[in-house]
């Protein structure tokens, strides 16, 4: 096994909620590879959360950052700047969309719902990408998640699928943008994992047994094999890969249809 050395390496991990959170698994994976890491939260709860979390970890450095919020996005990276000086690595994991777009017909979307759904889950991604460009050093990394959703109709999955969709079209074009810069840009599209975000999707526990049942290999991936796949792609490892989405999901994606027994 290639052991890979992020020490002297400094990140930005957005959007850890709990320590169930594929960000988490990310972050995790990064901390053991040497790299120091800063995080943010929204809100009081979850700053308590990754505090308990982060205690371990030795120079970690939390924000509170509402991505919706330019104020907040812009002073978690001039904190940054001033700290740190620049950055090797972000992690977003950032995605939301109000339970009432989830439980009904996608035809019954509002428009505000689409907006909070869009503006969280997709445009934060570029405007995150925007306010770490003047930090990012040569050769760093973006890494986003993303789910199926996004290119097949997953049902109840809803205005999320969209606004998966618009994350992986940023991820092409911030990735053709950035890349004169030496920069990186990827996404990790895991397959059903039980985070406490995943298992408020309506039929969500139906759709991991069907996933796991189907996978090529049988199962469902795990948050480990998530962590190992974020930890890659922003490890010099991965340095000719950029503009990809790159999934984790025991294979499920390549099945076009279930098969019976023969």
């Amino acid at each position: 096994m290639i052991a890979i050395d992020l020490k002297g390496k400094r990140g930005l991990v957005m959007g850890v909620a709990n320590g169930r959170s594929l960000g988490w698994a990310i972050a995790e994976k990064l901390a053991a590879a040497g790299a120091e890491l800063a995080f943010s939260y929204q809100g009081e709860r979850l700053k308590e959360d990754l505090e308990k979390l982060t205690r371990d970890m030795a120079g970690t450095q939390l924000f509170q950052c509402d991505v919706t919020n330019e104020e907040e996005l812009k002073g978690t990276f001039a904190a940054l700047k001033e700290t740190w000086g620049s950055l090797d690595f972000v992690v977003h994991s950032i995605g939301f969309a109000p339970r009432a777009a989830m439980d009904g017909r996608y035809i019954e979307t509002t428009r505000d719902d689409w907006r909070t759904a869009l503006e969280i889950s997709a445009y934060s991604l570029v405007s995150v990408a925007r306010e770490a460009e003047p930090l990012l050093a040569e050769g760093a990394s973006l890494v986003t998640l993303t789910y199926y959703a996004a290119e097949k109709v997953v049902p109840k999955y809803n205005v999320m699928g969209i606004a998966k969709s618009a994350l992986e079209a940023s991820v092409r074009y911030l990735a053709y943008e950035l890349g004169k810069k030496g920069v990186r840009v990827n996404a990790v599209s895991a397959g059903p994992v039980r985070t406490v975000a995943a298992r408020s999707i309506p039929g969500f526990m139906k759709m991991y047994n069907k996933v796991g049942s189907i996978a090529p290999l049988g199962r469902n991936v795990t948050h480990e094999e998530v962590g190992n796949l974020g930890l890659f792609l922003l490890s010099p490892l991965a340095g000719g890969i950029t503009g990809e989405t790159v999934y984790v999901d025991a294979g499920f994606h390549i099945m076009g249809m279930e098969l019976g027994e023969e």
